[in-house]
């Protein structure tokens, strides 16, 4: 692990996205709760923001962080899911990998949810969106 003992504690924030592409009928459904997992949004915005607080034990020496914030938000579109995970701390480093992390297992989430309907689903441009210090 990298030593930031010496970085002061500063309130810090990031925003991470990706989305899930899929056929318009799996939105279709996704939009009716239609899918034979239930209400695939709800299940996916808890596993995004449980990731993000568990980021530490997933990712290796990664520094825990007390989350002060995460939320999930999704844009659903005609042919995709965005994803958004903000995330927010004060610490002594950035909280970008648990605003990753939150993105990444609720996508994740999605497909697991959704692919029994639709074999064509992939994940895209997971990213950070914007890392600052408040």
């Amino acid at each position: 692990m990298v030593n930031v003992g010496h970085k002061p504690v500063q309130r810090r924030r990031a925003v991470a996205g990706g989305k899930l592409v899929c056929a318009p009928a799996t939105v279709r459904a996704l939009k009716k709760n239609a899918l034979p997992k239930g209400d695939v949004l709800t299940v996916a915005q808890i596993a995004g923001i449980q990731a993000a607080k568990r980021t530490a034990e997933l990712i290796p020496l990664c520094h825990p962080l007390p989350l002060h914030h995460a939320e999930i938000n999704f844009r659903v579109r005609a042919s995709a899911v965005e994803i958004i995970c903000a995330a927010e701390t004060s610490a002594q480093t950035g909280v970008e990998m648990e605003a990753l992390t939150g993105v990444a297992v609720a996508a994740l989430t999605l497909y697991d949810m959704c692919k029994a309907v639709d074999k064509t689903m992939r994940i895209e441009g997971i990213r950070v969106v914007e890392k600052i210090k408040i």
